[in-house]
């Protein structure tokens, strides 16, 4: 029985840890969000409604939808992260995508993990 409860306590632990860290992360992803200037056409809570959106046609994601057009890695699933960081990375132009979806290439893969854990949070 003890070693239930201590089996428990680790996985509760664990999950607890989890959750902060990915809390943490999208809080330093948010910052990412910023300096790169996504806000300005994906808006500050990410719902494609930045100041630049208005004159964009198409206009930016909605990520608060949580759903993603491309399958940049072509493996028949729009949206897994790899397909996202390829999009930041190589701009949506790449994939038939609005070239107004700059490419980002000298963003380090920390920033673009950081930047899709916070992408991933907008999602209501």
């Amino acid at each position: 029985m003890s070693r239930m409860i201590a089996i428990f306590a680790l996985t509760t632990f664990s999950l607890l840890f989890l959750a902060g860290t990915a809390s943490a992360d999208a809080t330093k992803g948010k910052e990412v969000f910023v300096k790169t200037n996504c806000n300005s056409c994906h808006g500050m809570e990410g719902k494609g409604d930045g100041p630049v959106a208005a004159a964009l046609d198409p206009k930016p994601r909605d990520y608060t939808k949580g759903d993603f057009k491309f399958d940049a890695n072509g493996d028949g699933k729009p949206g897994t992260d790899e397909d996202i960081a390829l999009v930041i990375k190589n701009g949506a132009a790449a994939y038939g995508g609005s070239a107004m979806m700059m490419p980002n290439p000298t963003l380090s893969d920390a920033d673009v993990q950081l930047l899709i854990v916070y992408i991933r949070s907008l999602k209501q």
